[in-house]
């Protein structure tokens, strides 16, 4: 099984679609592809109202190969015993085999929705760029039944996920032949993903996510031989009188994550012993002993003092997380972290990103990591649902969270401990980082359905289903 499930842009599909033309006769992509959708569709039906025969299915028809696609999945259904009506929104340029062949089965060409059980969206491809029009927007406001997407909901962008106006909001949406980063980049608007297979030869993404067994696989745990140090002692500067909290959730994360041994450096000992006494804390980064990496940022404050110590753990070789605090003393001092020889790991949300840049951050937030980390030479956590993560010269990796029952105060201490203990085990930063946002955005879902409803969390309880999301995804390994 792969490690990695990628994600692949229009420009990607479109060349393996022209390849695959090669190989195969015409209209066999596009039968697989709707027989993909159909069979999708038919366990929705099955799932939601008990059955497939006798229920009712309405097309929204664009024009091209997606209505097209749409077109022949209620040709299938049809030989299933469904009702499909279809709502031809550009009749001109409807696909003339799909359509002939629904008409053929026994569907019928209507200007409305109706009440159907179930749509199916096939009124913009890959291709389309852009919000729905005018007329399509009315019709689709008007649905209350369940859509299933193809390919993509139309009115989203493929390849960034932007969403500039009325869109269509799928509970399910079936991929042709590959992920595509709106997959991942707007899951909201996606729902479930299914993908069907049909036949492309891919290249190697610039886009990918970390499969979840393929991180329970690689999470540092004690070998035979292993002893606290060799484990790895990760530092953890954070934290002030203002922020104390904020040296506990960091240290706790990074006591969370790993067996191995932490020690903290900072104002707030007192409040991180009380919470962890396993923590060896010190006043000062000169006299915390050896670690194998730093984390710095959480609470920590701007002042002179807060430089201070950012440069002296700057001009160590080791690996070095910048939250939060940080991050906004590295606006004005770039060069600080510009000339490390060493692994630095940045981790900012949209605000301190545009900071950092001296830019907004803009709809393309897969190019504007990956610019930022090739040209400040550093690994970026841009957070967000859709976590990214930049290094020099590889993929952009995702995490979806699956929701943002993460989005809550403190939430980006915990993840930056969590980093800064697979950095001290010895993991490369990417990895460590994009495996750190899966156990993260893990642990505030389970944290948040603790019960017989999901609720709202704070970060203590994310913090406190580290370890209980870390043996999930071990599980999955096993």
């Amino acid at each position: 099984m792969s490690s990695q499930r990628g994600y692949f842009t229009v420009d990607a599909v479109r060349a393996a679609e022209a390849e695959l033309f090669t190989r195969v006769a015409d209209g066999v992509p596009m039968r697989r592809a709707a027989y993909g959708l159909a069979t999708v569709v038919a366990g929705e039906l099955r799932a939601r109202t008990g059955g497939v025969a006798g229920r009712s299915v309405t097309l929204l028809v664009g024009s091209g190969d997606n209505g097209g696609d749409a077109l022949w999945a209620g040709y299938f259904l049809r030989r299933r015993g469904v009702a499909v009506d279809a709502v031809l929104l550009n009749p001109d340029r409807a696909h003339v085999e799909g359509l002939a062949a629904l008409r053929k089965a026994g569907g019928r060409v209507r200007p409305e929705v109706g009440d159907p059980d179930l749509v199916i969206d096939g009124i913009v491809g890959i291709s389309g760029r852009g919000s729905l029009r005018a007329a399509a927007a009315e019709i689709v406001s008007r649905i209350e039944a369940p859509i299933v997407a193809a390919d993509l909901p139309s009115g989203v962008d493929p390849d960034t996920g932007a969403v500039h106006g009325p869109a269509v909001r799928a509970q399910v949406t079936v991929s042709f032949g590959a992920h595509k980063p709106v997959h991942a980049l707007a899951a909201a608007w996606c729902g479930r993903i299914e993908l069907v297979p049909i036949g492309l030869r891919l290249p190697s993404p610039d886009l990918a996510a970390l499969e979840p067994s393929a991180i329970g696989a690689r999470w540092p745990v004690p070998g035979a031989a292993d002893d606290k140090y060799s484990q790895g002692v990760t530092g953890i500067c954070a934290g002030s009188a203002a922020y104390p909290g904020a040296a506990v959730l960091c240290t706790g994360a990074a006591v969370a994550a790993t067996s191995g041994m932490v020690r903290y450096a900072g104002t707030g000992a007192e409040d991180v012993l009380a919470a962890y006494p396993e923590v060896v804390a010190a006043r000062n980064i000169a006299s915390t002993g050896r670690v194998q990496s730093w984390v710095f940022g959480p609470g920590a404050g701007t002042d002179d003092g807060a430089w201070a110590r950012l440069a002296q753990i700057l001009s160590t070789d080791l690996p070095v997380v910048v939250d939060a605090d940080g991050l906004t003393l590295l606006a004005d001092h770039a060069a600080m972290v510009r000339e490390r020889t060493a692994p630095t790991v940045l981790t900012p949300h949209a605000g301190e990103f545009s900071r950092l840049t001296g830019e907004p951050l803009g709809d393309d937030r897969v190019a504007a990591v990956r610019e930022l980390a090739e040209s400040w030479g550093v690994t970026v956590l841009l957070k967000g649902r859709a976590t990214l993560i930049a290094e020099p010269g590889r993929p952009v990796l995702v995490n979806e969270a699956g929701g943002s029952w993460a989005s809550t105060a403190g939430a980006g201490d915990v993840l930056s401990g969590v980093i800064g203990a697979l950095l001290a085990a010895g993991r490369d930063p990417a990895w460590s980082a994009a495996a750190a946002a899966r156990v993260h955005a893990l642990a505030a879902n389970l944290a948040a359905a603790e019960g017989p409803a999901a609720a709202p969390i704070s970060a203590t309880p994310l913090l406190h289903h580290l370890r209980p999301a870390i043996r999930t995804l071990r599980a999955l390994a096993d």
